[in-house]
């Protein structure tokens, strides 16, 4: 039997702002809690913050800026070939605000992740916690979920919640959702997946220890 350890997973982490589940993950690897490399840091913002926060850490980084190309897809081709570059087994998108077209996806399909701030299918796409808030939920959370081409509807590999409480806003109920949920939560799923425990078959139904999983595992994050 060969002593010889098994490669990590190549990862590139996709971002535009602060970079706050980018660090969750980069921590989660240095603590030894998620095995994995991060080979490449990308951004469509040139001064996101989390690009600081990554060549700070000593990651590989780039930025393309979506306003010199043409349309959608021109772009998301273009950044779909420097991802390649960085040779991934997966992708990670941490807080990349721009909705992918197949151009991009289709390239790595099956192997780009999302975590996004709701408890899907409920409230797909933006201002979820202001949307759970009028709805007057008693629970609101995250889901981590793989991409596909239709907004937020890949298959959901797990999630996460906490109780909404009386004196809630929308920025307090987002601040906690992230802090208490996202960056253990997002850690805990890649792991999932980057052992296998997780998997997709054709179909895009998940199998969880080799047992289809109907519904994805919530963990109560109060």
């Amino acid at each position: 039997m060969s002593d010889i350890p098994a490669p990590k997973p190549r990862i590139v982490v996709l971002i535009s702002g602060r970079g706050r589940n980018l660090e969750a993950i980069h921590q989660a690897i240095e603590r030894d809690e998620l095995n994995a490399e991060i080979v490449l840091v990308a951004s469509n913002k040139t001064r996101a913050p989390g690009l600081g926060y990554a060549r700070l850490a000593g990651l590989p980084t780039v930025a393309i800026s979506p306003t010199a190309f043409a349309d959608r897809e021109s772009y998301d081709a273009a950044l779909a070939r420097r991802v390649a570059a960085a040779r991934p087994d997966w992708v990670v998108l941490a807080g990349f605000m721009r909705v992918l077209s197949d151009a991009f996806i289709a390239p790595f399909a099956g192997r780009i992740v999302n975590i996004h701030p709701s408890l899907l299918p409920k409230y797909k796409g933006l201002h979820t916690h202001a949307r759970a808030l009028a709805a007057g939920d008693t629970h609101h959370g995250a889901s981590v979920h793989l991409v596909i081409p239709a907004l937020d509807e890949g298959p959901v590999v797990r999630q996460g919640r906490i109780r909404i409480t009386a004196d809630d806003t929308e920025q307090t109920l987002a601040d906690r959702v992230l802090d208490r949920i996202e960056r253990p939560l997002y850690a805990a799923a890649l792991a999932d997946l980057f052992e296998a425990r997780v998997t997709a078959a054709d179909d895009g139904a998940l199998y969880r220890d080799g047992v289809r999983q109907h519904t994805p595992p919530i963990q109560d994050y109060d």
